[in-house]
């Protein structure tokens, strides 16, 4: 019986020890997530993206292509308000596309290399790769990582959750939270495909312009009637509406809203005109910033952005880019009575 249950004994700590072999640590992942990076040629993934940044979540199909080393197509999309937008980077520069206003605009810009990117891939794992505090956990199909964000002014952004799939490294989810550890930005990933093929002019910005405007066909002219005025919904202390300004234009009216307290900003809005079929592309300074529901241009002191038929801009002096960033991304309601 003694000789018996040593055996039954020696036996289960062979079974331990082989389960303890099989576990990988936190530096064996991160060393794969390396080699993984090295060794695929590019990747095409679907996602939808959910930003609970105003008073009602707004979901957004993306879909992205990277060819290695540097050549990246997004496409953002709204169905449901028949939205579209794209943002192109090949040998030429980094371009973003608005088909159903025919507008291309030019950047001079090292994205995605300046900033955390949700849906990237390679951005994801350079997130992990560089936090040396990062957080490690794994469950029975993935591995979750906590880092922190490389965003250009992360106290808004400061942490995220990447979950990853055991069999492939591939990203299942990812979740950009406030201090809080409240989501809000969520990116739930459908489907990934490593070395992925793609054609020579897959990343050509004209061919890639014709393509989505044969799914969101060139506006005749934007709607005539009147827009309505829209308002920030994520306020910040000791700031705020002092003043609503309406002037006539050549399309309609610009509305100015001023707002003043503890820090100070101007939100300008106007009709957006749909631009010829012989129009050049537009050179920008400053760098692309994704908002969620479009793509903008952010300087040191504005970011602009068209959506909806209405052109966007904030200017400011005191906000940092990633509070103006928060504040364009809640610009989506009615005032708030």
């Amino acid at each position: 019986m003694k000789k018996k249950l040593l055996m039954l004994l020696a036996g289960l700590m062979v079974v331990f020890a082989l389960s303890a072999c099989g576990s990988k640590s936190q530096e064996d992942v991160v060393k794969e997530l390396g080699n993984k990076l090295e060794d695929i040629k590019g990747y095409k993934a679907e996602a939808k993206m959910t930003l609970q940044m105003g008073t009602d979540p707004q979901t957004y199909d993306i879909e992205v292509w990277h060819k290695d080393p540097d050549f990246y197509r997004v496409n953002l999309k709204n169905a449901q308000k028949d939205q579209s937008q794209m943002i192109l980077r090949n040998a030429d520069g980094v371009f973003v596309l608005t088909p159903a206003l025919n507008k291309s605009f030019r950047f001079q810009s090292d994205w995605p290399e300046n900033s955390s990117q949700a849906y990237l891939y390679e951005s994801l794992v350079k997130d992990i790769m560089e936090d040396k505090e990062a957080k490690f956990s794994a469950t029975k199909d993935h591995y979750v990582f906590e880092t922190k964000t490389r965003y250009q002014n992360n106290q808004m952004l400061p942490v995220q959750e990447i979950t990853l799939k055991k069999s492939d490294l591939s990203p299942v989810s990812v979740k950009v939270m406030d201090p809080d550890k409240n989501a809000l930005v969520t990116v739930d990933f459908s489907n990934v495909k490593f070395n992925a093929s793609f054609d020579k002019k897959d990343f050509d910005m004209q061919k890639n312009m014709t393509g989505a405007q044969l799914e969101v066909p060139v506006m005749a002219e934007v709607d005539e009637q009147e827009f309505s005025v829209k308002y920030p919904q994520s306020e910040m202390a000791g700031v705020n509406l002092v003043e609503e300004k309406e002037m006539k234009t050549e399309n309609g009216k610009r509305v100015v809203l001023t707002f003043d307290g503890e820090k100070s900003f101007t939100l300008v809005q106007e009709k957006a005109t749909v631009m010829p079929a012989s129009s050049s592309v537009t050179s920008v300074n400053g760098e692309p910033i994704d908002l969620g529901f479009t793509i903008g241009a952010l300087s040191s002191n504005t970011i602009s952005w068209t959506y909806q038929g209405v052109d966007y801009m904030i200017a400011s002096n005191d906000l940092s880019p990633e509070e103006m960033t928060m504040i364009a991304r809640s610009v989506q309601g009615d005032m708030v009575k």
